[in-house]
């Protein structure tokens, strides 16, 4: 069973040098970026060089699969080749969204999306999602930061498809 976490178009490094810690101490197969802007190389060895990303993922960086797609049609078109079942993190997926804890992450091929710190998934990635999960909120914040919600979507997945 393979499990991967994808980020589409993070704002910040310090927010993947955090999912990064969060992927590498839960075992995640690989985490792919959109990344549109550039903002990460697409050389792994000198990605592992970098100074904020070691930091920030406290060195899991050195240990990490990372893969680079320069856009989203990219990504999914990749994770269709190869028989990856995509499900996203969003409020947005209308009929086709569950509460984390009601999803199932079952699928022997399963990739994780998770958008932007302030847009969220785009409608494409959305369109092409099987579901989507929402962390239940009870507070007046009606949202968390990636590091948060990767850290808990993904041991959510792991958690499940241990016991299965």
């Amino acid at each position: 069973m393979e499990l991967i976490a994808v980020l589409e178009n993070p704002n910040y490094i310090i927010n993947i040098g955090h999912v990064i810690r969060n992927v590498n101490a839960l075992g995640i197969d690989q985490l792919f970026v959109v990344d549109g802007l550039h903002r990460l190389e697409d050389d792994l060895e000198v990605l592992r060089k970098r100074k904020t990303l070691l930091k920030h993922s406290s060195g899991a960086v050195q240990f990490t699969r990372i893969r680079r797609f320069d856009t989203a049609q990219q990504c999914l078109d990749y994770l269709s080749q190869n028989d990856f079942l995509s499900i996203g993190t969003s409020p947005h997926g209308g009929d086709r969204n569950f509460l984390l804890h009601e999803a199932r992450f079952d699928a022997p091929k399963l990739a994780i999306w998770f958008g932007d710190e302030a847009n969220g998934l785009t409608q494409l990635v959305l369109d092409a999602c099987a579901f989507c999960v929402t962390i239940a909120m009870r507070g007046a914040v009606e949202s968390l930061n990636l590091a948060t919600t990767t850290g808990i979507v993904l041991h959510t997945a792991v958690v499940q498809r241990q016991l299965k």
